[in-house]
């Protein structure tokens, strides 16, 4: 081993030490969540609670289950989740687009107002949202849980910045070829984007697939439950002490979808992310 080896040895262990200890922060609330929904019932309330459990069962997976309404809302929240993610590539690719390369008289000024849309919580817009969303006539539906999400500020932003890492002797190539506006996107500019679209796609279907506040709002009927809300009513329904090994069994499946989301979208979400630019 030569001396430049030796010298890095000692960076390259204290590297290795903090990123196992961040998968360990980072898994150990699933680890526990786990433990909880296999262990017995209320074990997890015991001051010394084992990290293993002294039983395993899947009683807990088995009354998620036969909850009622609980499928029901799983299929309800990943269906939701892709017509969001649908509606807000359809209108977030051409706005980028535009922004990124389309010249027209106050571009920059409206694209300063698509930003300025970030600095507003949601909470502020939660009921004017719901105001008009019932004056549509789609309160308590399936359709009023994804309407307000069609259109995303931020999706925006990360198409523009990434779109334009594109060299423009490209576009001009996919012009000189007679290729339009709307082919030029379809063929040439979403194929190199693709990284910053997975990016998108997978925030979206997480944000979406976990928001509370609105479908709080919005779905009144147990019938459109999201998968948060029935896990509010589950705790609800427990009466007295919740049953944690169910609540924890519910958290769990609630996950999944999200981890494999995350883990199909993985290698491009990673080079969407390093690859978007910061150039105004």
């Amino acid at each position: 081993m030569s001396a430049r080896s030796l010298e890095r040895a000692p960076g390259v262990g204290g590297r290795w030490l903090l990123l196992a200890v961040g998968v360990v922060v980072a898994l150990l609330p699933f680890l526990w969540m786990l433990r909880t929904a296999l262990g017995p019932a209320q074990s997890i309330l015991g001051l010394s609670a084992n990290p293993l459990p002294s039983s395993v069962s899947f009683h807990a997976f088995s009354a998620v289950n036969s909850a009622g309404g609980f499928t029901r809302a799983m299929i309800t929240g990943i269906v939701v989740s892709l017509v969001i993610v649908a509606l807000q590539l359809l209108t977030s690719i051409p706005a980028a687009y535009a922004f990124s390369w389309l010249t027209f008289r106050g571009r920059d000024a409206l694209f300063g107002v698509v930003l300025a849309t970030l600095l507003i919580p949601p909470q502020v817009v939660a009921v004017p949202n719901y105001v008009t969303v019932s004056a549509l006539g789609f309160a308590n539906t399936r359709v009023g849980l994804a309407l307000p999400f069609a259109a995303s500020a931020v999706a925006i932003f990360l198409l523009r910045q990434y779109m334009r890492t594109i060299p423009p002797a490209v576009l001009e190539a996919a012009r000189l070829d007679g290729l339009g506006t709307w082919r030029t996107i379809r063929k040439v500019v979403v194929p190199l984007t693709m990284p910053a679209i997975a990016t998108v796609a997978t925030f979206s279907f997480l944000m979406s697939f976990n928001e509370y506040l609105w479908p709080l709002l919005e779905a009144r009927s147990p019938d459109i439950a999201t998968p948060p809300l029935a896990l509010a009513r589950l705790n609800n329904a427990s009466g007295g002490v919740p049953d944690f090994a169910v609540l924890s069994a519910a958290a769990l499946i609630i996950s999944l979808p999200t981890l494999i989301v995350f883990a199909l979208a993985q290698r491009r979400l990673v080079a969407g992310i390093s690859g978007s630019g910061v150039d105004a």
